[in-house]
């Protein structure tokens, strides 16, 4: 799953609008509208029945998860939903409930799972994080000499005030809004830097690229999580 388009995936804007709607921030009508962008839709249902599920869960928010291989971010289990939602690279979770989506088409089907209690960064320490990663990163890609083979990501570095801007509902506070952003300008670097391969010398440098980026794109993901999963939002 990329990110250098700077939009932020799936399961980020549902887990957003959901908790909107959950709160009572947004209106049916209103999140009916957002989600019919992608056509979000139950598996075997409509939007309207996604919504229905959500809330039947019982839970007042959901949250975001972003799974990579090694890493399980954001999920508790059980098997069968990581294993879904590692092979989609994300997922939602709402209390006791778990969706995990597929594309087919024009349409975005979200598929239910149970869900069980899971541990996440909050977003003061997802913050730091990306922060002290981004300076780290910034040394690591000039030794590296990125700016000859892949001047995209050294422009994205050197431009991080031009932060996307994201289209959140009622109720999302400002900073989680602004984190989110920092999270996915710092997911396209990644990207971007490991996207042509065929400019470093050795295997041996392109194994070094990424291993010196991983701390950047784990502190990227860990942004996104905290930025859309409510429960570790700030008080205020």
């Amino acid at each position: 799953m990329s990110s250098s388009h700077l939009a932020l995936p799936h399961s980020a804007v549902l887990a957003w609008w959901l908790t909107a709607w959950l709160r009572g921030h947004e209106q049916t009508d209103h999140v009916l509208d957002v989600l019919a962008d992608d056509t979000h839709l139950l598996e075997g249902g409509s939007a309207l029945d996604l919504l229905a599920r959500s809330r039947a869960s019982g839970a007042p928010y959901a949250g975001l998860a972003l799974p990579v291989e090694g890493d399980p971010l954001g999920l508790g289990g059980p098997r069968d939903l990581n294993e879904a939602a590692l092979d989609a690279g994300q997922a939602i979770i709402a209390g006791g409930l778990g969706l995990v989506p597929q594309v087919q088409g024009e349409t975005v089907q979200w598929r239910p799972f149970g869900a069980s209690p899971r541990q996440l960064p909050d977003v003061g320490e997802a913050d730091r994080g990306l922060r002290e990663s981004l300076i780290g990163a910034a040394g690591d890609l000039a030794a590296l000499d990125v700016a000859r083979w892949r001047p995209e990501a050294a422009d994205a570095l050197m431009n991080l005030h031009h932060r996307p801007a994201l289209g959140a509902p009622l109720g999302t506070p400002p900073r989680c809004v602004d984190l989110a952003a920092r999270g996915l300008q710092a997911w396209a670097i990644v990207d971007l830097a490991l996207a042509d391969d065929g400019g470093a010398i050795s295997a041996y440098e392109v194994e070094q690229r990424r291993a010196l980026l991983q701390p950047l794109g784990r502190a990227a993901r860990r942004a996104i999580v905290a930025a859309c999963s409510p429960e570790v939002w700030p008080d205020r």
